[in-house]
């Protein structure tokens, strides 16, 4: 029997019909709201003006958990890794979160102090994301931090053990219960391996959303050494979306 011959040609890979994750995928819809404008020739010397006012400006817009930001790493097998964090500052030093020094992401940080920070706020149609090197800040200053959250931040970080194998769901419960028991007790209890780091940015792109596809990407690149005053030794230009 005679092989009809291929309606496609050789390397292509004949069409399908989507398949129900496709279809559900496709229907999802973006930025589906009133973006608004950025003129980044008003964009201030330094990038952390503009993600002051950009945060402030995501939050007025009911943006939800606009603190949450994705912080990539290095893994110990030199590939890329990624997770969701707080961030619990962002000021002249840089931009802060806080982890267990023996967490994974603990470790690799302390191996290869550098890392990027991402921000996503669909409510407005805005990314930010900012790379740099790592900094540890002493362990009263992490502390002090940890101590004006909640109660509940607390425990977790007594808690510790993060990243670790866990044998059972239920030997988390008991270790959390008495955790909380002694957050209460002890608001000011020593978690000895919570850590707060600095992000000391060397770039951070704003990117702000069109709905014609015309994004707008402004890039902060540091030309001067850290530790410089925070407006200077700054460039910005445009990026191509």
């Amino acid at each position: 029997m005679t092989t009809p011959p291929s309606k496609h040609a050789p390397g292509d890979r004949p069409a399908h019909p989507a398949t129900a994750f496709q279809q559900l995928l496709r229907a999802q819809r973006v930025w589906d709201v009133e973006l608004p404008g950025f003129d980044p020739a008003t964009a201030p010397a330094a990038p952390l003006p503009l993600f002051h006012a950009w945060f402030a400006e995501a939050v007025a817009a009911g943006q939800a958990e606009p603190h949450t930001m994705g912080l990539a790493t290095v893994a110990e097998d030199g590939g890329p890794d990624v997770r969701t964090v707080m961030l619990h500052d962002a000021d002249d030093h840089g931009w802060h979160f806080a982890s267990h020094a023996t967490s994974r992401k603990g470790r690799q940080l302390a191996a290869r102090p550098e890392a990027a920070l991402h921000f996503y706020w669909p409510a407005q149609g805005r990314q930010i994301r900012i790379r740099g090197r790592i900094t540890t800040a002493p362990h009263a200053e992490s502390l002090a931090d940890l101590h004006a959250r909640s109660t509940g931040a607390l425990a977790a970080a007594l808690v510790g053990r993060q990243s670790e194998v866990l044998n059972s769901y239920e030997e988390l419960e008991a270790s959390s219960a008495s955790a909380w028991e002694r957050a209460q007790a002890e608001p000011d209890a020593d978690a000895p391996t919570w850590t707060l780091y600095v992000l000391d940015p060397l770039e951070a792109e704003f990117f702000q959303g069109d709905a014609r596809r015309r994004h707008v990407r402004l890039r902060y690149s540091r030309t001067e050494p850290t530790g410089t005053a925070p407006d200077d030794g700054w460039t910005k230009e445009l990026l191509w979306p």
